[in-house]
């Protein structure tokens, strides 16, 4: 590739990223400035620097994880401040011995107290700021402390401020968008074993292998709407639903690993000489549909859409069964070990769909695939 090209693809690159964060970069700019305006105009402080600082540490953090955080760097500073101060009083300001002491002192303090890495990094840094740039003592509530309560708390606002008409459709689009990448993963294997096409086949199991960053970003939401509802009065009521949808991640967890090892039987089944049976992608088809319809269910109930929740759950069940019932119906005894893994995956699949639709009873869960199988019940 000539120079000029591999300019002009970086460049590209870096057009296209920018497109896709910028959005980041705004919410911390605006943040860190308007932090910095409030300390400085509206309570008076000379030299400001930790406000910006602390609005910027607080919104580089994870959605979902912004609140504690927010409250970590206020300790931070607190215990770096008031190690700091006593130090200084001790050893002086400014000296070798000083510097080294408070270091050793404040994150030891913070390690004692299983802090996390961001609190026992501020507060290190704090203590260090104010015994090497300027005094540590100001007055009985000290200038720093009261910066990151600014930052902390602009950060925490502007984090809020897309969220704040509507906290849950990140969510949903959220759930959405992972069941349909999940539904889209058995297609794709359903299609590799029409066709007997072992790279489809290996594409799909790499594909398999990515999901788990997807259901790690769901989990990310859930965490991220959980706290705008907690920092949402009015909207509090429905936080349950979104508990609800966290202990349904859990199932849909597992349901990757399962979805991962049925695309890796699938890579086998395409190299056998023996031909795949149509009707097993008839059962992989309708067990996408019954994912797609535990995504809308979930996302139904996320949106207070009871009766539709329902009515998907209802849905959901049906097809997984379904999927169950006709793959187990090629288990007979000349039936080549990737399609009997195959059919235990969609048993296992089946089985944790419809424990995230219905998280009460497991034993009914169990009976209910197990009949459609064909096995006896326990």
């Amino acid at each position: 590739m000539a120079r000029g090209d591999m300019i002009g693809a970086g460049l590209r690159l870096a057009s296209g990223r920018l497109r896709a964060g910028w959005l980041p970069v705004l919410e911390a700019t605006l943040a860190a400035t308007v932090a910095w305006i409030v300390a400085t105009t509206l309570v008076g402080h000379p030299q400001p620097f930790f406000a910006p600082a602390a609005a910027l540490i607080v919104l580089g953090q994870a959605r979902g994880q912004r609140m504690r955080r927010a409250v970590e760097v206020v300790l931070g500073v607190a215990a770096g401040v008031l190690v700091a101060d006593l130090v200084v009083q001790a050893l002086g300001h400014r000296t070798t011995w000083t510097v080294f002491t408070v270091i050793l002192l404040t994150t030891a303090l913070a390690v004692a107290l299983g802090a996390s890495t961001v609190s026992v990094v501020q507060a290190a840094v704090s203590a260090l700021y104010l015994v090497v740039v300027e005094p540590a003592t100001q007055g009985l509530v000290p200038f720093r402390f009261v910066d990151a309560l600014i930052g902390g708390g602009v950060a925490l606002a502007a984090s809020q401020l897309l969220s704040a008409r509507d906290p849950l459709a990140p969510l949903v689009t959220g759930s959405r968008r992972t069941f349909g990448e999940l539904a889209g993963l058995l297609e794709e294997v359903a299609e590799a074993l029409e066709r007997g096409d072992s790279g489809a086949a290996r594409d799909a199991l790499e594909r398999a292998r990515g999901m788990d960053a997807e259901v790690e970003r769901l989990r990310t939401a859930v965490l991220a709407a959980g706290e705008a509802l907690r920092l949402h009065v009015r909207r509090r009521r429905h936080i349950g639903r979104v508990h609800a949808l966290d202990a349904s991640t859990r199932q849909v967890d597992y349901a990757v690993r399962n979805l991962r090892v049925l695309a890796r039987a699938g890579v086998m089944m395409t190299r056998l000489s023996v031909r795949t049976p149509p009707e097993l992608a008839v059962a992989l088809r309708r067990l996408a549909e019954a994912v797609r319809g535990v995504g809308a269910a979930l996302a139904a109930d996320l949106t207070g859409q009871d009766e539709a929740a329902d009515r998907h759950a209802d849905l959901a069940a049906e097809a997984a069964l379904d999927a169950v019932r006709g793959a187990g119906a090629l288990l007979r005894g000349d039936a080549p070990l990737p399609l009997i893994m195959i059919v235990g995956q969609v048993r296992a699949t089946a089985i944790d769909l419809l424990r995230g639709v219905d998280p009460g009873d497991d034993a009914a869960v169990l009976s209910r695939v197990d009949e459609a199988l064909g096995l006896p019940p326990l």
